[in-house]
């Protein structure tokens, strides 16, 4: 007998008919987010659950009694109870590594729109601002040759420092957990404390995971240590970084300006004063959103459930569930 599971978000024909072959399944096939209590409805004799986000946590587990293993299509696994799902031994598996260089595209794209100002400069056109005469109200920054900084060196970090390095002669420093050899002979990184990193560079990335030590990690401590020249990217999660005080440091000139991908509430509120800056750039949390990459992301998240409910270690088996 086939196990049984519950796709909860649509996914390409592809990957519905490569679950089709090692599984039976139910399928959410509507194009808004199934609601939470439709979700639970449908898990009391699921063994897999395909999903792209909503918290895994007791109520959920509660409801699916045989549920064996939960398959993210995202890297990030912040919504899973990683405590509650080991203590009834479902296994959980996320999608690393394949959306690393559409990531870093995104990234590198905050990096010149907003050094360049090209959002706020296309709104200039088109509001029919643009006259003949000086124009240094509408000169940037340069990328080129220019200092990047990267917190979290993962394989995203990674990528953004090979268009850095590579493409734009940029130096890179980095701040990790752990050393990064390869990138530093390879690419010349330099590993650095944090503070050095936020007091040095022109640019900087944000790409940790979100921990409870990484939540707020960047607030008006490390904005006040950053140069006024600096442009703060993150592409990460919305919650690492102290959303007040990335808005005052925007407000007040402290830093030059922000691309963000991501935000502390998500969708943002309209009335978000970030949302009237015109120093930052805001974009709605679109990292790997290419056809391609998500193709990717849900065939490698089907690969995972499949290979748990056929005994076998899931290729991503989140480390914390590991045994």
């Amino acid at each position: 007998m086939k196990p049984k599971v519950f796709i909860a978000r649509n996914v390409p024909k592809e990957v519905e008919n490569y679950i089709a072959k090692h599984c039976i399944y139910d399928k959410w096939d509507r194009p808004e987010l199934i609601p939470r209590d439709a979700l639970l409805a449908s898990l009391s004799d699921a063994e897999g659950l395909l999903t792209f986000g909503g918290k895994i946590d007791a109520e959920l587990l509660d409801h699916a009694p045989k549920l064996k293993v939960v398959s993210t299509m995202s890297v990030g696994y912040n919504h899973f109870d990683l405590a509650a799902m080991k203590a009834r031994g479902v296994m959980g598996t996320n999608t690393p590594d394949v959306l690393n260089e559409t990531v870093a595209d995104l990234i590198f794209a905050l990096i010149l729109a907003s050094a360049r100002r090209v959002t706020e400069l296309d709104r200039y056109v088109k509001e029919g601002q643009w006259k003949r005469g000086n124009n240094q109200n509408l000169f940037g920054l340069d990328v080129h040759h220019k200092k990047l900084g990267i917190i979290g060196m993962g394989g995203i970090g990674e990528a953004v420092a090979r268009r850095a390095t590579w493409g734009f002669q940029m130096e890179v420093l980095y701040h990790n957990r752990s050393r990064k050899p390869a990138a530093e002979s390879e690419l010349g990184a330099t590993y650095c404390s944090m503070d050095k990193l936020l007091q040095e560079a022109d640019f900087i990335v944000l790409m940790t995971p979100l921990t409870p030590e990484t939540q707020r990690l960047i607030g008006e401590r490390e904005f006040g240590l950053m140069k006024p020249s600096a442009i703060f990217i993150n592409a990460s999660r919305g919650q690492t970084v102290d959303e007040q005080a990335l808005i005052s440091a925007l407000e007040q000139k402290t830093i030059y300006g922000a691309g963000l991908d991501v935000f502390e509430r998500e969708p943002i509120s309209p009335d978000n004063p970030l949302l009237k800056l015109p120093n930052v750039i805001t974009l709605p949390h679109i990292g790997s959103a290419t056809s391609k990459t998500r193709f990717d992301m849900a065939m490698l998240a089907a690969q995972n459930m499949v290979a748990a409910l056929n005994g076998h270690i899931p290729p991503q088996l989140v480390k914390e569930l590991r045994a």
